[in-house]
């Protein structure tokens, strides 16, 4: 980060006293870290919608009973070599598996990839969080 700009922000004092109940319920040191947060967040929101390069984590919940569905899980990261990171594979019980994946990739890209995996019959819950490269930050 570079040197450090300071600026005045006139704000009405419901939106005040609500934003600092955020910053301490949120564990914030002061409202700078909260607001630069909320810079962030604004700037990685426009990446998205720009098409930037995106980082970004699936998280799918299954039944591993389904028929075949790990294989058609599998394979479909298996044709994606060049956007997949890496995958964490965790047995949460009997029936139901956690996989969690990075991703990298163009964010239309990425999502295309986690609806693919997330819309596949037998997945009971997923998501995606795409965040940035941190290049442009």
């Amino acid at each position: 980060m570079g040197g450090l700009a300071r600026f005045s922000v006139a704000v009405g004092e419901d939106l005040l006293r609500r934003f600092d109940r955020l910053i301490r319920e949120s564990g914030y040191a002061n409202r700078s870290e909260a607001l630069r947060d909320l810079i962030r967040d604004r700037l990685v929101a426009e990446q998205w919608a720009a098409g930037e390069e995106v980082v970004a984590t699936i998280t799918l919940v299954y039944d591993h009973h389904v028929r075949d569905l790990a294989e058609r899980l599998t394979e479909a990261q298996h044709q994606r070599t060049d956007r997949i990171i890496s995958s964490l594979h965790v047995h949460l019980n009997h029936d139901n598996c956690l996989e969690v994946i990075v991703t990298r990739g163009s964010a239309h890209d990425v999502k295309e990839l986690a609806g693919l995996l997330i819309g596949s019959r037998g997945v009971k819950h997923g998501g995606l969080v795409m965040t940035t490269t941190g290049e442009e930050l």
